[in-house]
């Protein structure tokens, strides 16, 4: 198995791991849970994954939404991948803006025929995630800090999909709440949110700020002009980056110019260039002041190295509201089950 640069963030999540690998989901999960079972896992994840990502860069960025998305809803079960009436694909967050299903389905009906019903669809898409964040220049020692183990739910829940994931239309007090209601805290949420230093948005999610009569006025003036001129006439679906760069260009094993896993993303929003509302309330919204996230945009802005590792604390939490040991199943076809 091909191993990397230095991690900072993965080696955090070990480290977590160990500290709290006795409560509740964590103790069942772990580093070498697929080692006698299917030992190839993560060299198959990790090539469909580059493959995916030297065709389209932003592919990363979508498999790490996909994940959150996913544990969310129901926690990191992988009913977000499940087709069917209450799919929660079709939820209104997520509808014309999640993707990746393709590459999730390639890298199962790989795995299904070199070791078949072993590796649960949520484990898929947590490994493709931090691939997907490795590759964009977030790092990656080695796949051993990850830990495995979860199983996947037996029901989608599209309501859940709707009520409960974080809008960018939403006052920063409510997307604290959602983050609470899974387990998370504020902390937790303004460095999760860092995730956007990555990846793209539709119009659509931040043309509430470019009217005409009504501009944003926490929005840089030179910026919403640029977005006006991008969106005005369009369908709502044409893309501007989330961290404000103005190139495609990602870290993919080499080097990294824009729209890498930086800091860049905090730095942005104490200028007013953060691209969605709720961005940019975290820190020039009153209760981004008060709930203390203008506090920690400061601080990330000014401490890469506090980002990255504070990320992976989160991350490795969020990634472990799970399923274990005989609940769910492992599905042979992550759209459907067994």
């Amino acid at each position: 198995m091909e191993h990397y640069s230095c991690c900072r963030l993965l080696l955090v999540c070990s480290v977590l791991a160990l500290c709290l690998g006795n409560q509740g989901a964590w103790s069942q999960l772990s580093y070498y849970f697929y080692d006698e079972t299917c030992p190839d896992v993560y060299d198959i994840v990790d090539r469909h994954v580059s493959d995916a990502m030297k065709a389209e860069m932003r592919m990363g960025a979508s498999l790490l939404r996909l994940h959150f998305h996913d544990c969310f809803v129901n926690g990191c079960d992988g009913s977000i991948l499940l087709d069917g009436d209450d799919s929660e694909k079709f939820a209104l967050p997520n509808k014309n803006s999640v993707r990746g299903f393709e590459v999730i389905d390639a890298i199962k009906d790989e795995l299904e025929s070199v070791c078949p019903g072993v590796v649960s669809c949520a484990d898929i898409l947590a490994l493709a995630a931090y691939l997907g964040m490795t590759y964009s220049g977030g790092g990656g020692e080695s796949f051993d800090e990850l830990v495995m183990g979860r199983r996947d739910g037996l029901v989608a829940n599209q309501s859940g999909a709707n009520n409960g994931l974080p809008s960018p239309f939403e006052p920063i007090d409510s997307i604290i709440q959602k983050f609470n209601d899974v387990g998370l805290n504020t902390t937790d949420m303004v460095v999760l949110s860092g995730a956007h230093t990555i990846g793209r948005a539709r119009c659509a999610m931040f043309n509430n700020r470019l009217s005409a009569s009504s501009v944003d006025p926490t929005l840089d003036a030179s910026m919403a002009t640029g977005l006006r001129s991008l969106c005005d006439g369009g369908d709502g679906n044409q893309t501007a980056s989330l961290d404000g760069s103005t190139s495609d260009d990602y870290y993919l094993g080499g080097y990294c110019s824009d729209n890498c896993f930086d800091n860049g993303y905090y730095q942005n929003l104490l200028s007013g260039k953060g691209l969605l509302s709720s961005d940019q309330g975290l820190f020039s919204s009153p209760e981004g002041v008060a709930s203390g996230t203008k506090d920690l945009v400061l601080a990330y802005s000014d401490d890469m190295d506090k980002f990255i590792n504070d990320f992976g604390w989160s991350l490795f939490k969020m990634g472990n509201i799970a399923l274990t040991g005989s609940d769910g199943e492992i599905r042979k076809n992550c759209r459907v089950v067994n």
